[in-house]
Parts: C-alpha cells; sequence; structure tokens
C-alpha cells in the first residue's frame, strides 16, 4: 500500500519516490533540473521550464502505482522568481540561492546585522531572499507598484509551483521556506515588517505563510498536498528525531552540523537557528546549526578516495578546508564579516599552518580532510557541552570517505553512525505527508572505530589551539 508521493525540487536534480505505508520509499525517478546559467555573480535558470520537468517526474513516478496518495514537497531553499498574476508568465528567472548579487545589500545592511539576526536567526548573507529582491527592486523601480497591486506576485521555488498547481488559487509557502528569505521573523512565524522596511520590500506583496504539513491542499493534478518543507529540513525530518540526544552531519557540496533545539534554548553565539518544520498543530521545531563551506571543492582536486585511515595524523601541518572562508560559528564568508560579533579583518579560506606546494596530492588530501573532521568535530564538542548530544549520524556523499568517517568517529567521544537510507529529503517529506512519526525511517550504521585514536585525537588538540591563534590574528589584522 502506497502512503505518500514525494517530490524534491533540487538544484541540480529532480526526484520523486513512493514511500509504503511500512516506511520503505521505492520507485524513484530523477531527471536532471534545467541549466543554471551562471555569469558574473548571477545564477538563473527557466522557471517555466523548471516547473515541467517537476510535473514530469511526479507523473513518471506516479504511473507505477494506481493510487492518488498525498503529496510531499521539498524544495531547494531561497531560489525564487517573480511572475504575472495574469497568466502565470515569469518576469523574472529563476533566480539560484547561489546568486550572488545580494552582495551589495548585504554591503549596505551591516549595520543592522544584529537586527537581523536577532529576528531571523541567520546571518546577513546574499544567499537568501531578500538581500537580492532589494536590489532588484532597486534597479527595477516600476516592479514595486505591480506587487503592490498584486498584478505580479513573489515567491520561492514551491510558491510558484502550489500557485501554479492550484490554478492560481493559492499563494502560499510553508514557514521552513519563510525562515530563509531573511524577511520572517522566527520567533512569531509571521513576515516582519521591521526586516521589509530594512530590506525596502513590499510586505503585501508576499504570500501567506503555512505550517509545514497537514496542509490538505487540493492541486489540480488531483493529488492532495499535505506536506511542504524547505530541502534540508526534509532530510532532518528523515534522519534524526526531535527530542532526541542526536545530531546529524550531513557533508555535501557543503557540510552542516545540526541537532534540535530543546524547548525554550537558543542557539549559542555564531551558530545559526534553525526553523526545521511546523507541524499541523502549529507547533515548531527549531534546530542548532553549524555550516563547513564549498567542502566538495576544496576535495575535487584531489585523490581523496585512495587516501588511507591510518595515513592521517602524519604529520603537524594544519588545515581549514573552507574555500569560500569559515562558516558557522564563525561567519568568516569572504562575502560578509559584518555577522561577527569581532569581524575578522581577513578571511582565511583554504589555509594551510605551512606552504604546501612541495607536498603530493595525496598528502593534501589527507590534510583537507583533516580540517573537515576536525572542523565538525569541534562543532559536535559544543552540542554535546549545550545539549547533551549522545549519538551522531553521518550522511551525505562524501561521508562515504573511510578518512572522514573514521576520524570523526575517533575525535568525539560519541556514538557514531553512517546513514544508510538514500534520498532522505524525499522521505522526510513523504514521512511529513502520510502522517508518520518524524525520524522513524533513519537506517543507519554505527562506525567501529580504531584502536589507534591517540594520534589523530592528540593533532586535533594541537589544531584547536592553532585555529584559535588564526583567528586571533586575522581579527587583529596580523593574518
Amino acid at each position: 500500500m502506497i502512503a505518500a508521493v514525494a517530490l524534491d525540487l533540487g538544484t541540480t536534480a529532480i526526484k520523486a519516490g513512493l514511500l509504503s505505508a511500512d516506511g520503505e520509499l521505492s520507485g524513484v525517478v530523477s531527471q536532471p533540473a534545467p541549466a543554471i546559467a551562471a555569469e558574473g555573480g548571477r545564477y538563473e535558470s527557466d522557471a517555466i521550464a523548471y516547473a515541467e520537468a517537476a510535473e514530469a517526474v511526479l507523473a513518471a513516478c506516479l504511473s507505477q502505482t494506481s493510487a492518488r496518495p498525498p503529496l510531499g514537497l521539498c524544495s531547494q531553499r531561497s531560489s525564487f522568481l517573480i511572475w504575472e498574476r495574469a497568466g502565470g508568465k515569469p518576469v523574472t528567472p529563476l533566480i539560484s540561492w547561489q546568486d550572488d548579487r545580494g552582495a551589495a545589500s548585504c554591503g549596505a545592511l551591516g549595520d543592522c546585522e544584529h537586527i537581523i539576526r536577532g529576528l531571523t536567526g541567520l546571518p546577513l548573507t546574499p544567499y537568501y531572499l531578500a538581500p537580492k529582491l532589494r536590489v532588484l527592486l532597486r534597479e527595477n523601480p516600476t516592479w514595486r507598484e505591480h506587487l503592490q497591486s498584486g498584478a505580479w506576485l513573489l515567491g520561492t521555488l514551491d510558491t510558484f509551483l502550489i500557485w501554479r498547481w492550484t490554478g492560481g488559487k493559492q499563494y502560499c509557502t510553508d514557514v521552513s521556506m519563510a525562515a530563509r528569505t531573511l524577511l520572517m521573523d522566527v520567533h512569531t512565524q509571521r513576515w516582519s515588517p521591521a526586516l521589509c522596511e530594512l530590506f525596502d520590500v513590499p510586505f503585501e506583496a508576499l504570500p501567506q505563510i503555512n505550517p509545514s504539513a497537514g496542509l490538505g491542499l487540493p492541486l489540480d493534478n488531483g493529488l492532495v498536498l499535505q506536506a511542504s518543507m524547505g530541502d534540508q529540513s526534509a532530510a532532518l525530518v528523515a534522519s534524526i528525531g526531535s527530542g532526541q540526544p542526536e545530531a546529524l552531519v550531513n557533508l555535501g557540496t557543503g557540510g552542516f552540523v545540526v541537532c534540535y533545539l530543546p524547548e525554550g534554548r537558543k542557539a549559542p553565539d555564531g551558530y545559526l537557528q534553525t526553523l526545521v518544520w511546523q507541524d499541523a498543530a502549529r507547533r515548531v521545531h527549531l534546530a542548532c546549526e553549524g555550516t563547513l563551506n564549498s567542502i566538495a571543492a576544496a576535495l575535487a582536486p584531489y585523490p581523496v578516495g585512495a587516501c588511507r585511515v591510518e595515513e592521517l595524523a602524519s604529520d603537524d601541518i594544519f588545515c581549514l578546508a573552507e574555500p569560500s572562508g569559515l562558516g558557522a560559528p564563525y561567519f568568516t564568508s569572504s562575502r560578509n564579516t559584518a555577522c561577527l560579533p569581532e569581524p575578522l579583518r581577513s578571511d582565511p579560506g583554504l589555509t594551510f599552518s605551512e606552504p604546501v606546494d612541495h607536498l603530493p596530492p595525496h598528502r593534501i588530501a589527507l590534510l583537507l580532510q583533516e580540517g573537515i573532521i576536525f572542523r565538525v568535530a569541534r562543532i559536535l564538542e559544543d552540542f554535546q557541552r549545550e545539549f547533551a548530544i549522545e549519538r551522531v549520524h553521518l550522511s551525505g556523499g562524501l561521508s562515504a570517505l573511510p578518512c572522514l568517517q573514521q576520524g570523526i568517529a575517533q575525535c568525539v567521544p560519541l556514538a557514531t553512525y553512517r546513514l544508510s537510507q538514500p534520498d532522505t529529503s524525499l522521505m522526510g517529506t513523504a514521512q511529513l505527508a502520510a502522517g508518520m512519526l518524524a525520524g522513524a525511517g533513519g537506517k543507519s550504521e554505527r562506525i567501529d572505530v580504531a584502536q589507534d585514536r591517540q594520534r589523530l585525537s592528540g593533532k586535533y588538540r594541537r589544531w584547536k589551539t592553532w585555529l584559535d591563534g588564526l583567528l586571533s590574528r586575522s581579527r587583529a589584522g596580523e593574518y
């Protein structure tokens, strides 16, 4: 029996799958997303082509069953467009979350970062919708009138597709997607007039904010949309349980370490406070998140797959493996240093403690992996101290690397597992659509720690001292 169908609106691929009543995901159909044109910091694609591809993937998945189960939708966060209410013709391309044109807004609003962080739980960066939209509206002053009058509509990818699939009857998003715009007050789960004023965005143009689950929205294709949320939120829902003493480490294009926040707790200084999802009773599930930037790009030129666990910690060279700047809790992205309590005057970025030009690629691959291991371990130390975390689950494509698996397990005093469930975003949103217990589908295998863990854990302790000194020198402008 099919309990739900799920659709994942990814940046590079669009996927759909069927969830059985016993919690198994099957019949997954995948198609590449329309190509993104990247030029001069702008990342854009064809919104109509994307919608048609998503419709085709969903139809192909449903062709495997005669049932019309509830639909769960998850979407890439922060990608958005503007379109005409009459006919649905896009005014702009689909502007990717990767697009950098909001950098000017971040520079102009740097002094207001504490206000933005206080209301949203997030740093001020160009990735989010609001900084980019501010630039668009200033470049095209007449657009504001069209949005204020309702002749044009504005929304993230989920908003556009739901509007399209309901014949224009539903103009909405969910709280997890709204929370990644920098326009929603994470404490009230409502659009913030103060944030709209800061970013010069017309408040009346924003879509309705719904919970993530229990939606009951009938679509023109005969399905009922029961759950909708951001893709990372959906992956977290499938992987760990709210209220459980566990954290998720996702190692992919970038990396993040996240755990649910206990009720009444806030994220410590420097960490993101993420709104994961909201249930039908409007109970909000919040998480604390640390981030690693662009780690896949750092590893890509090197033979990481050939590295052996026993080769880790073979010297005393230290590394930071984030070429686009340190992520949370440091927020040293070269695009924005205003969100640091003590802004760095220079960004360490991809850094080694001594020159490595003479080293073979194999050795550099090991150093980069150590840099990732140590950053993850330090975040998990904070989570253990703050939230009494007992277990950690690894996911994402890079988590298959033996050095990363074993290194993290050796450096943290926590039971460490690797999730074996693929397509976790599909699984999470399907679970919510089917009314299943969140976190019930995470299948994992424990990582056995090698006997000799002292060498790597000893280097980790020395790395922390090196990093603290590096950050101190950067703040002083000496780096």
